[in-house]
């Protein structure tokens, strides 16, 4: 069996289990966020259970209007938080949170061998840490509430091999845009991306997080890697549950095996409308931008930030850019004005925020007018995603996107950094 076919038989009944094959997955942990969970909520009260099958197994997080931006999406919190207090579901409150993707595997809630689900198509992200994890609508999450199971068809599993070494400015964003650029929004659909070899065992668990988050941009149900020094090193802190460390059988079978040497790359750019629609970025030629944005699931970690405020340090934003960088939770907050990157921002011009994915679809923080472009690290450039129809997002990496705030228009880091 693949890694994901371990992880998916050892939550059944069954030995062994194949892709195709229809079973009832137990889950480890459920995931709603506060667009989804009222509508979770209100399925949950109509199947008409009277508690949840395991209050300490769900997590609600309110991150894409928190603080509240309108009446309307108060009232949405409202609900969240009520339903928490009432079932005893683990609930994160403004000036604890952050973006559920960065927050839940930060807090240890999710470790290798799990199986999460999430009521967020990201919900992906933690297979970074040898999850299985994807996301689901708000009516099978309101079912499995209720009874800790999910019903799915076990997806194929198809292997990406990442040989050689990343080159400079090249991270985890590049190799997942260069690989959806590749295959295609449609070229991992309903399928596993077991993602291997010596360039991914390079990365960071930050690099391993932005590719697991991308995966559904590929149209597959999850993405995973195999657990190694760098995940239990993470985990190490931040466990305080058993968990299972699974890996591949030698003789797996796989619907594709694709091989990538990554050295030559640059970095990489998803240009409008499409995470598919990739160049290197020193293809682009000159396409001046209005805003940037730092942050979101994808590229709001510290190590993100890091990078940004390498790029930004001692430089100045463009006179004709906005440039907001938003840290993924309170920690990685917390954590940059240890390390003296918030001042970096600040003084080169940039705003920076509380935790929220709110700009990455549109909510608040960062709504585009027509005819404005942004650069940003998040993981979604379709027509109106980020505000107006006529707005255009290009996805890049956290150097890129500061390198692009201070020059104005899109450029790599070496060309404004040499």
């Amino acid at each position: 069996m693949t890694l994901a076919e371990k992880i998916l038989a050892a939550h059944t009944d069954n030995k062994k289990v194949s892709p195709g094959e229809f079973l009832n997955v137990r889950v480890d942990l459920i995931l709603a966020n506060d667009i989804t969970a009222p509508i979770a909520i209100r399925e949950f009260r109509r199947i008409g259970v009277g508690k949840v099958f395991d209050p300490g197994k769900i997590v609600m997080v309110p991150d894409h209007f928190t603080p509240n931006k309108d009446i309307a999406s108060a009232e949405q919190v409202k609900v969240m938080r009520e339903f928490c207090r009432e079932q005893g579901v683990i609930y994160f409150e403004v000036g604890q949170m952050g973006i559920e993707h960065v927050l839940l595997p930060e807090q240890g809630l999710v470790l290798p061998g799990d199986v999460v689900i999430g009521a967020d198509s990201h919900t992906c992200t933690y297979g970074a840490l040898g999850a299985f994890a994807t996301g689901m609508g708000s009516t099978d999450i309101a079912a499995a509430m209720a009874t800790g199971e999910i019903w799915m068809k076990v997806p194929p599993t198809i292997k990406l091999v990442y040989h050689g070494s990343t080159g400079k400015w090249v991270g985890g964003k590049d190799l997942i845009l260069y690989t959806i650029g590749d295959i295609g929004v449609d070229g991992a659909l309903y399928s596993v991306m077991e993602f291997t070899g010596e360039a991914v065992d390079a990365l960071p668990l930050d690099g391993r997080f932005t590719m697991a988050n991308m995966a559904i941009e590929a149209g597959a149900k999850a993405g995973i890697f195999r657990v190694d020094n760098k995940t239990q090193l993470y985990i190490k802190h931040r466990a305080r549950r058993h968990y299972m460390v699974y890996e591949p059988d030698s003789n797996g079978t796989y619907a594709r095996v694709i091989d990538y040497d990554i050295s030559a790359i640059e970095p990489q750019v998803a240009l409008p409308h499409s995470p598919a629609n990739v160049r290197p970025v020193s293809q682009l030629g000159d396409i001046k931008i209005d805003q940037v944005v730092i942050g979101s699931c994808t590229n709001g970690r510290i190590e993100d930030l890091q990078l940004a405020a390498q790029v930004l340090k001692g430089r100045k934003v463009h006179p004709g850019v906005r440039c907001i960088i938003i840290p993924g939770s309170q920690e990685v907050y917390l954590d940059a004005i240890t390390r003296e990157l918030i001042g970096v921002f600040i003084k080169s011009g940039a705003a920076v925020s509380t935790p929220t994915c709110g700009p990455c679809l549109g909510g608040h923080m960062g709504i585009l007018a027509s005819g404005e472009r942004c650069v940003a690290t998040t993981n979604r450039n379709f027509v109106g995603r980020m505000g107006s129809p006529q707005s255009e997002v290009y996805l890049a990496n956290p150097a890129v996107a500061a390198a692009s705030a201070v020059a104005g228009r899109i450029v790599g880091p070496d060309q404004i950094t040499t």
